[in-house]
């Protein structure tokens, strides 16, 4: 890293630092543990002596789920199932090197990884008891994900890691919520009511990172516009993209293709997350001048660019052919 780079990094570790008391005002984004929803109130008791007759009907309700959304629940699973990688990344933001800090930050990462695990788990249960996919190739691919590791390329920038997180969040949200209605159009409401307390918990995490980075904006304009312009520039990288199951390199790809297909997440989502973020964070009205000036008119007419190049985006992805998954047992989507 260089001196100007290193510095530029202290600074932002000090103003990050210093939001700790707005920090601790937003903890109440977290829901409380004793009131928060758990995996298993959504899925049957195999504890109760009728559990084989409970069983029965949720399988059946997942009868109806087709294979291309089958495939990218799957995908979103596999995505979920590596938060390790994500806590590490965000533990730049809290430096909590105890692992039980009190400060502000720390309780914050530690909460938001709390409800965030549940995700993964709840999806990876679903998919085991309706039997519908093959769970070992789903497994090898969390596997080889987590090994392969992640990166939101926002280094060094701290800013570059809560912009990345509150598009992440609302993307997400987004997907969640959209297979929630692709499954409740397919007859499965249990996963409908999945997906939405999924997309639930995104939409608050969302609202903290956006918050925090709105803060930003307040206290140091000019940096965080320069930085959230190189972000674009560069394109958010999806966390799943690094996904192998062991047999398909370009199985993130194919996987894309599908949801880009259903409609699921689509570069329109793209370019209006895009647009949200830079209204949210009130870019337009930033009294900015010199490169950071250039940056916030690069940023205020992205999304008209953005929203021409999704057209080309979905039309690809609907002429593309079919691709074979292991998660489905060779079958093509």
């Amino acid at each position: 890293m260089r001196a100007d780079q290193g510095s530029q990094v202290s600074a932002q570790m000090e103003l990050l630092s210093s939001l700790a008391p707005v920090v601790e005002t937003n903890l109440q984004l977290l829901l409380p543990i004793e009131k928060a929803w758990q995996p298993s109130d959504y899925l049957p008791d195999l504890s109760i002596p009728d559990w084989q007759d409970r069983l029965v009907p949720f399988r059946e309700a997942s009868a109806g789920l087709s294979d291309e959304l089958l495939v990218v629940l799957v995908g979103d699973m596999v995505t979920e199932e590596a938060l390790p990688n994500y806590a590490v990344h965000l533990n730049l933001i809290a430096r909590d090197e105890t692992g039980v800090g009190p400060d502000p930050w720390s309780k914050w990462l530690r909460g938001w990884t709390g409800e965030e695990n549940r995700h993964g788990d709840l999806l990876n249960a679903f998919l085991r008891l309706t039997g519908r996919v093959d769970m070992r190739a789903v497994e090898v691919t969390v596997h080889h994900l987590i090994v392969n590791g992640f990166s939101p390329r926002a280094h060094p920038d701290l800013y570059a890691g809560l912009i990345y997180t509150a598009f992440q969040e609302r993307a997400t949200k987004i997907s969640h919520g959209r297979v929630g209605r692709l499954a409740s159009e397919h007859g499965d409401q249990n996963l409908a009511k999945i997906c939405g307390k999924i997309a639930g918990d995104e939409s608050r995490h969302e609202e903290f990172y956006t918050r925090m980075m709105g803060e930003v904006f307040e206290r140091d304009p000019g940096q965080a516009a320069l930085i959230f312009r190189k972000m674009l520039r560069r394109v958010i990288a999806m966390p799943g993209r690094l996904m192998y199951d062991g047999m398909d390199p370009d199985l993130f790809d194919h996987f894309s293709a599908v949801a880009l297909r259903l409609g699921v997440y689509t570069a329109y989502d793209y370019a209006q997350i895009v647009e949200h973020l830079v209204e949210r964070w009130k870019i337009a009205t930033l009294s900015l001048s010199g490169p950071a000036a250039a940056a916030q008119e690069y940023l205020c007419g992205l999304t008209e660019r953005l929203g021409s190049a999704a057209d080309a985006i979905q039309e690809k992805a609907n002429a593309s052919p079919p691709a074979r998954f292991s998660w489905i047992r060779g079958r093509e989507a």
